[in-house]
Order: structure tokens, then sequence, then C-alpha cells
């Protein structure tokens, strides 16, 4: 992936809210810190929370002998060869010049006992807590959130650091397209509601998202999401469409390829 400046997720513990299926966020995990950061400045940008981005890597025989680690492997690889939320992300991120491969962009970590994944901006890896993450539909949701996130990063400058607002609007476009609001998601975390649920539990969990990693307010959290939200609501890109359950992200899928192969014949 081609790099740019920053970008993570949150599970259910704490303000982070849930029933412990994940609560998709952004934190900007590893690297050095903004110039004249400390360790207060380096907390504020949710770099606690990614713990083992500041240890050496471990050998592979020593990863292997963890099991949590050899089933995140297995279950990022079904997630990527058969989840069409992730198969539209990885080829809108080729399109994009910013190809993804699974061995260099993808790393299995434990980390907080609050979060699920992240997006390194400072190395371009998607993080996968592999401590958190146990079910395959949970992992789904995990890479295709970090990698809206991934894709964001390659397209636009973004400034996740210092723009509070650039960070909204990624979640909002996170939470909206991944499938974290899905009626069934919904259902699941007893919440229910007829008119405009959808954008209540987009708005609802970008707001959560942005507490869980950053030390705002949560008056500035909701301004921030409040002022960018029906812009970054309707940026539907690359899926065209929001993508309800995973027949919507197939259609989603199948119409990029041929929007591809139709501007390919121009």
């Amino acid at each position: 992936m081609r790099h740019r400046p920053a970008a993570g997720t949150v599970a259910g513990r704490g303000r982070a809210g849930g029933r412990g299926e994940g609560v998709e966020a952004m934190a900007a995990g590893g690297g050095a810190a903004p110039p004249g950061g400390g360790e207060e400045e380096e907390d504020d940008l949710g770099y606690r929370l990614f713990p083992d981005r500041k240890k050496k890597p471990q050998g592979f025989l020593v990863r292997s002998l963890f099991t949590f680690h050899n089933r995140c492997q297995l279950m990022l690889r079904m997630s990527l060869e058969t989840n069409p939320y992730a198969q539209l992300l990885l080829a809108a991120m080729k399109q994009s010049g910013c190809t993804v491969f699974n061995d260099r962009h993808f790393s299995c970590e434990n980390c907080d006992g609050c979060v699920s994944g992240g997006f390194d901006s400072a190395t371009s890896q998607i993080v996968l807590c592999q401590n958190n993450i146990r079910q395959q539909s949970h992992m789904n949701r995990v890479v295709a959130h970090e990698l809206i996130h991934a894709f964001d990063h390659c397209r636009a400058h973004v400034d996740w650091f210092k723009n509070v607002k650039h960070l909204a609007c990624s979640e909002i476009r996170a939470a909206n397209l991944s499938g974290d609001c899905t009626l069934m998601n919904e259902i699941a975390r007893f919440k229910f509601g007829l008119k405009a649920h959808h954008q209540t539990c987009v708005r609802d969990r970008a707001i959560r998202s942005i507490l869980a990693v950053r030390k705002v307010s949560r008056e500035t959290a909701e301004k921030a999401v409040d002022e960018v939200f029906d812009a970054c609501f309707n940026d539907l890109e690359p899926f065209g469409r929001i993508p309800h359950n995973k027949t919507d992200a197939k259609r989603a899928y199948k119409d990029f390829l041929n929007r591809d192969r139709y501007n390919a014949n121009l």
C-alpha cells in the first residue's frame, strides 16, 4: 500500500460498549508519535491499545505454537477469500494503486481487551486482535471495517492525528459500509428501531469509536460526527450502495467488477 498519514477497531468493554462482539473504531497505531509527542500524546492517539506494536516480532516457530495466532490467520484467510465486503475492498485498493498483500499488510497480535483491530498508518498494516476475535463473522466485520480505513488512507490525504473531523468521517463510512449496523447485528445487541435506525447506529458507533481511541469529550466527538455526517454517510465508495447484508455486498462487488471492465474499454 502507498504510505500516507494514519488509522484502528474497538471491542466491547468500558466506554466502547457493546456485548463483546466488537465496536469498530479507528486508532492511530504504531510508529513514532507526532513531533513533540511524549507519553501523554502517544496515549491520546490510542497507541496504548496495541502493545504488541512496540515489541520485537516473534519468530515464526514461536508464533505458530499459539492457538490464537493460528486461528486468527485461518479466519483472516477465509475472510479475504470468501467475504464479499473484503473482496470488493481489496479490488478497490488495487485499482487505487494500493495493492494489499496478506503477509505484508495484516498482522495478528494481542491487543488491549477493549479492541479487536486497528489500522497502523506508520507501517500500512491492519492489526487483527487475535485474543479478542473468536468468530468468523466478527473477523469478517473487523477486516471490512479496517480495509475501509485503509481505502480512505489510500485515496485521500487524511489527517488521522490532528483532525477529528477526518477521523469522524472515516468512522462514519466504516460503520455504514462494513456491516457493523446490519439488522441482525443490531438485534444481537438488543437494539431496535424503525425510523432511520441505520443512521442512528452509524452515528452512535462512530462517536463511541472516537471516544475509545481519543481523549476528547463526548461533546467534541458528537460535534465532529454531526458536522460531517451527511457528506460522509452518503460517500458510498467503493460499494456504490449501502451493503445491508452479504447479498448486497455480492451485488456491489459484481457491479464494481463490471464498472472496472467498462472503464477499461473506454
